[in-house]
Formats: C-alpha cells, sequence, structure tokens
C-alpha cells in the first residue's frame, strides 16, 4: 500500500510539474508574442469607413461613393433577431465566454477529425466573434500558429476593454457579406433593398448565412447552396430558442428573392452626380468623400432631369436624322448571323430603350432581323423613311448590324435609330436660389464622361447679345431707342479692317432697340457696343459671371469670347429675378456620419424657422435676402420685356404658341459651329446647347432658332404642363407705354403694330425720337418730323420719296444714314 501510495503522489507530482512547465509555456508564448501586438483600445473608438450617398430633392439615392459599401448602424437599433442569427451561427457562447471560447475549439477539432475520417459533416471554425473582430481590424488573413496566437491573447485583452456589444456593433458593421457590400446593414439594402427593422425572418437568415463564403451562396448564382446555407442558420436560431419551432417551420418554406437591381427606385442622373463628386473631392478630399459616410443632398429634381434628358436626346436625334444617315454599325458574315449577333459588342454610345440588330432578310419595303437581346423583328421601310433613300434594300444588306427600338412595347417592329454624331447639354436653374435643377451634359455617360454644360468652353454666339444691351440700358438708351441698322466698318488692327453682317446680310436702317434682340442683329449690336465701350461690357461680363477676363474686342460684342453653358444660363437668372447675385449650387445640405449638418447653400439666418409646430395664424418667419444686387430691378426687367419679344416676334417666336410668357434668347456663331437658346418662365431658367465636339458647321439654315429652340420647347412642355401661366413680375418704377413697335415712337390712332413697352420713370417717350447713328452720335429728331420723312414698310425703312429702294444710301465706312429728304435734328446731343 505504502509502495502504491508513493506511486500515486509521484504520478500526481509529475502531472503538478507537467502542468506547471505547460503553464510556464503559455506564459513564456503569452509574454513573446504579447510584447508587440497592435493597439486594441483603438477600437474604442471605431469610424469605419462608410459610404458617402448622394440623395435627389425628393430624398431618393442617387449615387454613393465608397472604398467598403457600408452603412453604420449601432447596436441599439440593430434588430435583436439579426444580432441573434450571427451569435447562433458563429458564436453561440458569444456572451458567456472571454473572447476564446475552449469547448468550440475542441468542437471544431472534433469535426474536422470526422471530416479527415471521411464523414459528411459541415467544418466549423472555432473563432469566436471576438477573435474575428481582432483578424479583421488589427491582424492580417495569414494562415500560421503565430497569428493564432495572437488572435487569441487580443481577443482576451478585447473583452476586459469593451463591453459584449461594443464587440458586436463592430463585428456586425465591419464584416464582408459579398458583392462589395460591408456590414448588415448595407446587405440588407443590397440585396433586399430594405432597412434591418423591414426584414423578414427568411431574410435575415440569409444574412447570417454570408460570413461562411459570400460568394459561395450568392441568391442568384448559387441559388441552391445559399437556400440550404440560410435555413441552417434558421434552424441553428431554433435550436438557441431564438425563434419558435413554428417560426422557423414558416421561415424556411420561403423563397429566397433577392430584389432585381434594376427595379430599384434611384435617380439616374450621372452628370449632375459627377459635378457633385468633384464638389465635394475638392471640399473634403478623397478620404472623407470615400470613407467619411457624408450625406449629401442635392438640388435635383427628379421629374425635370427626365424632361431633359428625353428633350436633349430627342433634339440631338431630330438634327441627326435631318442630316442623313451615317451607316451600318458593322457587318457580319457567314451562315451563323444568329448566334454571331449574340456575341456582338454593342456600341458603348447605345442608350436603355434601343437594341443591336443584323439584317437577315432584306426587300424594298421589308427587313427582317435577329436581336441581340434574343428574338426576331421587322424593320419597315416607314420606320427608316428619315434617311432619305428609296427604299430598304437600297442601304441595306444580309449581315449588316443597325441599331433599332420598338414601335411599341411588346411589339415585334422596330424602327431605324442611329447614334448621332452631334453633341449638346442644357441645365434647368431656380433663379431665385440659384439651385440647379436639371442637368444633362451629353448623349450618354459612360465611356463619354465630359460634361458640355459645364466644361465646354464655347462661343456663345448672339446668346450673349442680351448683356449688351443691358449695358445700354445702364448707358441710358431705352429700348424705343433707335440703332442704325446699316454696314459697320472698323479697322481692328493696322490695315485689316473688320465689317460684320446681319444674318440675312441685309440692312434695315433706323431701328428700335428692342428689335435688335428680337431679330437677333449684328450691326445693331456692334454699333450700339462700339458706343457705349467694351470696357463697360466686359465688366458686365464679368459682373454676371460669364467671363472673367473678357478681351475689349468689339467682336465680343456678338459672343466671340468663350464661356459655358452653365455660367451663361445662370448669367440669365440674374437677369430674371431683378439683378440679384446667384451662387449657382447642385448641392442643398451635407451631413456628416453622425448626422450634423457640415454645409448648407442657403446659410440665410432664421431663428423662427422650424420652430412652429403647428398654424395658429402667426406671420410665416421673416427671412431676409441677402443676395447682393449686382443690377438695377427696373433695367433687368426691361431686358427680360424685351426678350419676351424675341418669343412673340422674334427669332424665338416657334414658342409662342404653348400659351405661356416665356422670354430667351437664340445664339448662334459664325459658320452656324455651335447652337444656343437660353430661355426662361417667370420661375425657371433653361439653357441648351448643340454643336460638335470638334467645331464644324451644323449645315446650312441651322439656326439656334432651329436646332437649340426645340429642345428648350420640348423641355418646357413638359415642366409647365398643368400649370397655370404665370406673367413676368413687373417691378414698382416701371411705366407701361404703348409704343409703335417699328420705330419707337408713342403709338397714334392707326398705328398697326402697337406693343406696350416698359421704360423707367422720366424716359417715356415724348415729343421726339432719339437715333444712334452712324457718325457713333445719338441724335434728337422731332417724331413728327422724323414720321413724316419715313415710310414704314415692314422692317424696312424707305425714303418717302422714294419708295423703289429701301434705305441704303449708306457710307459704308461710317455707316451715316443719308435721306434724300434732308431732317431737322435740331440741338442733337445725348440724354
Amino acid at each position: 500500500m505504502k509502495l502504491l501510495g508513493n506511486f500515486i503522489l509521484w504520478i500526481l507530482s509529475l502531472g503538478l510539474l507537467g502542468a506547471i512547465a505547460a503553464l510556464g509555456f503559455v506564459a513564456i508564448l503569452f509574454q513573446y508574442y504579447a510584447s508587440d501586438l497592435p493597439d486594441y483600445k483603438q477600437l474604442k473608438n471605431y469610424a469605419p469607413s462608410i459610404v458617402t450617398r448622394l440623395y435627389a430633392g425628393d430624398g431618393r439615392l442617387m449615387a454613393e461613393y465608397a472604398e467598403e459599401k457600408r452603412v453604420f448602424i449601432p447596436i441599439d437599433e440593430i434588430p435583436d433577431q439579426v444580432k441573434n442569427a450571427f451569435i447562433a451561427v458563429e458564436d453561440k457562447n458569444f456572451y458567456q465566454h472571454e473572447g476564446v471560447d475552449p469547448t468550440a475549439i475542441l468542437r471544431a477539432v472534433v469535426i474536422y477529425a470526422r471530416h479527415k475520417m471521411g464523414q459528411n459533416v459541415d467544418i466549423v471554425g472555432g473563432s469566436t466573434i471576438t477573435q474575428q473582430v481582432v483578424k479583421n481590424f488589427l491582424l492580417t488573413n495569414e494562415r500560421s500558429f503565430e497569428r493564432k496566437i495572437k488572435e487569441a491573447i487580443l481577443a482576451y485583452r478585447m473583452e476586459r476593454a469593451l463591453t459584449k456589444d461594443q464587440i458586436l456593433e463592430l463585428y456586425l458593421n465591419q464584416i464582408y457579406l459579398g458583392s462589395g457590400t460591408y456590414g448588415v446593414a448595407a446587405a440588407a439594402l443590397h440585396y433586399f433593398d430594405k432597412s434591418l427593422e423591414e426584414l423578414s425572418l427568411a431574410e435575415i437568415g440569409y444574412l447570417g448565412a454570408l460570413p461562411k463564403g459570400p460568394e459561395n451562396y450568392h441568391p442568384v448564382r448559387n441559388h441552391d447552396a445559399a437556400l440550404e446555407r440560410r435555413n441552417y442558420v434558421l434552424k441553428r436560431m431554433e435550436e438557441e430558442h431564438f425563434v419558435t419551432p413554428e417560426a422557423y417551420e414558416e421561415a424556411i418554406l420561403q423563397p429566397l428573392l433577392p430584389v432585381d437591381r434594376s427595379t430599384v427606385d434611384t435617380v439616374s442622373a450621372p452628370y449632375f452626380a459627377e459635378e457633385v463628386r468633384r464638389e465635394l473631392m475638392e471640399r473634403y478630399g478623397h478620404d472623407k468623400l470615400y470613407t467619411g459616410g457624408l450625406s449629401v443632398h442635392t438640388s435635383v429634381d427628379p421629374k425635370l432631369q427626365d424632361y431633359a434628358l428625353s428633350a436633349l436626346r430627342d433634339g440631338l436625334m431630330a438634327y441627326d436624322k435631318r442630316h442623313g444617315w451615317h451607316g451600318v454599325i458593322a457587318k457580319l458574315s457567314g451562315d451563323a448571323l444568329d448566334e454571331d449577333i449574340k456575341t456582338f459588342n454593342s456600341p458603348d454610345d447605345l442608350i436603355d430603350g434601343w437594341d443591336v440588330a443584323v439584317v437577315t432578310e432584306v426587300s424594298a419595303s421589308t427587313a427582317r432581323l435577329r436581336l441581340k437581346s434574343g428574338g426576331k423583328g421587322t424593320l419597315a421601310y416607314e420606320q427608316a423613311k428619315w434617311t432619305g433613300q428609296k427604299s430598304l434594300s437600297a442601304f441595306l444588306s444580309v449581315g449588316d448590324v443597325i441599331a433599332v427600338e420598338q414601335t411599341a412595347p411588346d411589339s415585334d417592329r422596330y424602327k431605324l435609330q442611329q447614334i448621332p454624331k452631334i453633341r449638346g447639354a442644357i441645365v434647368a436653374v431656380d433663379p431665385n436660389t440659384g439651385r440647379i435643377l436639371a442637368m444633362q451634359g451629353g448623349w450618354r455617360y459612360g465611356t463619354d464622361q465630359f460634361n458640355r454644360a459645364t466644361q465646354a468652353m464655347r462661343q456663345p454666339g448672339s446668346a450673349f447679345k442680351p448683356f449688351v444691351y443691358l449695358a445700354a440700358l445702364e448707358k441710358g438708351f431705352t429700348p424705343a431707342t433707335l440703332i442704325l441698322d446699316a454696314p459697320f466698318v472698323i479697322e481692328d488692327r493696322p490695315g485689316h479692317f473688320w465689317s460684320p453682317k446681319n444674318y440675312s446680310d441685309e440692312y434695315y436702317g433706323p431701328t428700335p432697340l428692342r428689335v435688335g434682340i428680337e431679330k437677333s442683329r449684328n450691326l445693331m449690336t456692334v454699333r450700339l457696343a462700339n458706343y457705349v465701350g467694351m470696357d463697360t461690357i466686359v465688366e458686365i461680363a464679368r459682373r454676371f459671371g460669364i467671363m472673367d477676363n473678357m478681351p475689349p474686342n468689339l467682336s465680343n460684342a456678338l459672343g466671340a469670347g468663350e464661356t459655358t453653358l452653365f455660367r451663361l444660363t445662370s448669367a440669365y437668372a440674374m437677369i430674371l429675378n431683378g439683378g440679384k447675385k446667384l451662387v449657382p449650387s447642385f448641392i442643398d445640405r451635407i451631413q456628416d456620419r453622425y448626422g450634423n449638418t457640415i454645409y448648407r447653400h442657403d446659410t440665410r439666418a432664421c431663428p423662427a424657422c422650424g420652430k412652429l409646430l403647428k398654424w395658429e395664424g402667426q406671420p410665416t418667419p421673416d427671412v431676409p435676402d441677402e443676395r447682393p444686387q449686382i443690377a438695377d430691378p427696373l433695367i433687368t426687367y426691361q431686358m427680360v420685356s424685351i426678350m419676351e419679344g424675341v418669343v412673340q416676334r422674334g427669332t424665338g417666336i416657334r414658342l409662342k404658341s404653348m400659351g405661356h410668357p416665356l422670354a430667351g434668347k437664340t445664339g448662334t456663331t459664325n459658320e452656324s459651329r455651335d447652337a444656343w437658346f437660353i430661355g426662361f418662365s417667370s420661375d425657371l431658367v433653361v439653357g441648351v446647347y448643340i454643336g460638335f465636339d470638334n467645331p464644324q458647321p451644323l449645315g446650312k439654315k441651322e439656326t439656334g432658332s432651329s436646332v437649340a429652340v426645340p429642345v428648350f420647347q420640348s423641355f418646357m412642355e413638359q415642366a409647365l404642363k398643368g400649370k397655370t401661366p404665370m406673367p413676368f413680375r413687373v417691378p414698382k418704377g416701371i411705366k407701361q407705354v404703348r409704343i409703335d413697335a417699328q420705330d419707337g415712337t408713342r403709338a397714334t390712332p392707326g398705328d398697326t403694330k402697337v406693343i406696350w413697352e416698359a421704360f423707367l420713370p422720366g424716359t417715356e417717350p415724348d415729343e421726339n425720337v432719339y437715333l444712334l447713328d452712324g457718325d457713333g452720335r445719338i441724335r434728337r429728331l422731332p417724331a413728327s418730323l422724323y414720321r413724316d420723312n419715313y415710310i414704314r414698310m415692314t422692317d424696312q425703312f424707305m425714303p418717302a420719296d422714294d419708295t423703289d429702294h429701301p434705305v441704303s444710301y449708306t457710307d459704308r465706312y461710317t455707316g451715316t444714314l443719308r435721306p434724300t429728304t434732308p431732317i431737322n435734328t435740331g440741338t442733337g446731343g445725348l440724354y
């Protein structure tokens, strides 16, 4: 017995020594690996990379920018069942262990051994959620004994520095769940287009299935495996008593149906979004944009954006089709056209709703098509008549690849399309706030990301003229002042004479100032600019933000300087709003990741705003107007009235039939290389530019009226549909006087072309008329004598004693009018 007792004592002593040695070994390992570990305490101030989101004016999502697509959700706002799903399948003892779970490790070892013995078992890991947090945040994915030791040490330490909920918050927001999403909130939005609170139990189960291998359980590509794994997660939840057996049975019967991303209700405005992205990058830098989780509320109006897109595309296609057929996209040969078209690479500029097709049969009146998207179709000659060809067989043959569009949904009949070579842009601005409501910078955003609204520097042509006339009005001219429309010659450099002409190549004699805008008269404009001085016009261009340093060349009065559609449209907005300075903006408000507002476009102080819970008859809050006044509101209204005449009687007359008060100005550059129209209603300014990226003539008789105005009209017809026509606001102090539209004198009985004209107080027509003549002087002429000596005939004036010839008795070097009957000019001089 004594021998046995000694043996037992020896065994126990040996065991104790082994245990001490093991503990010593562990201590040495711990000391060795713990000496150079990452600082886990930094996780207390966890600020993960979060997606920056852009929202449209109606609150819908427009764009996202992120290095990791993540939406951070505090643990208190994550539903319990979402937490339970991950705990059940990843770490059932999460709330009991101290960072490392020995039972989980032992279970993983046993299961792995069974697997190696050939048994059909699911391999499980032994890492706890805390260890996974350590690995994801502080260590690498390296598979090594050293990394596992460090992971265990850090997990143990972390459990003493952070609460369980803090650790779970880190895990559920950081974990990668496939398709570029990080964290449960982003995954819920991506897979189901739902917030966490909206998820069903079955959908929660699917999210719990993803940590094991997101790409292995894709809901479409690996549907069966994903469904099996989801059901396993739900079973684990039932086994851990997180759900009832009845709830489990009901959930596993639910189909796995991820959301169709094409049906998610988002706003598409890529040119607009890119402008916002550039501004955010400039304002905050790369890191804050792509990792800072900004919420950016933009000014885009989704309906107006859709109208802008369709109006611009329709306008570009209309112009393009007027100029004929470009030719087929490609030519396929061989006997396998049906298969070849399926693998054909579609052009980058093909827009939604269009398809490419190969011609399989063709006659004079009909072509049979095989579509890249699948199926067959028919093209009738009537749907290709715009090409100018006499028959389909005249320009199509078997194997030709063309762009087509269905004539109606679900129809097998198609119309021929072609991608326009011409490009353009459209922008819509709120004239009172400067908010950009819509912008389309080209045919299609994709490989072509050049924004022709903000980046294309182009000559505005006659669209610049209103600012020349605004300068004249500021110098004391009135809309009724007569400007001589006659040849004008100036030596712009030694030995070189510049002599601009009207578009019609005709001269019209003394003409009221307003007609110079309505009919877009070059000679009147140049004579006026020469009189008021180009330095004055340069200052106007700078004041309205059109050009910062426009050279004082007289040709720039006709729009030879370069600017962008964005800047010019904003300048028109400042005319419409009564001369108030605007700061155009794509962004209304920006919030940081915590919901704090860090930028607001409207910075006006309003202490009472947002504090009135209900209406009880109290006055509305008084919000101050802090916009600088850059022009006299009475004079800017005169320009609005003059540009309304463009629609009523001038180059924009096709808009008159719309039934809404509209105004604006066309623009066409030399050789019709660029076409413009900037127009407006009482509360909306819209600019349109059309031209080739490599400037070239648009073609004979193609002008702002024929190319740009139809785009504006299409947009405005939709934007103003169902709205009550609103006249332009007339500021207090304007004097409205009836005048003869042809000579600017007060209307008298018998006059047939009479309009209401806007005058500043004290400048109303009197017994005289005032004429800027060819000598560069303003002459005062008795109105009765002037009217007696000139016969008004359409837009031309003829001497009373020579009705066979228009007034063209001019000195081509001075442009001085020489009527056959002398006129007593009185004292003359300025007024």
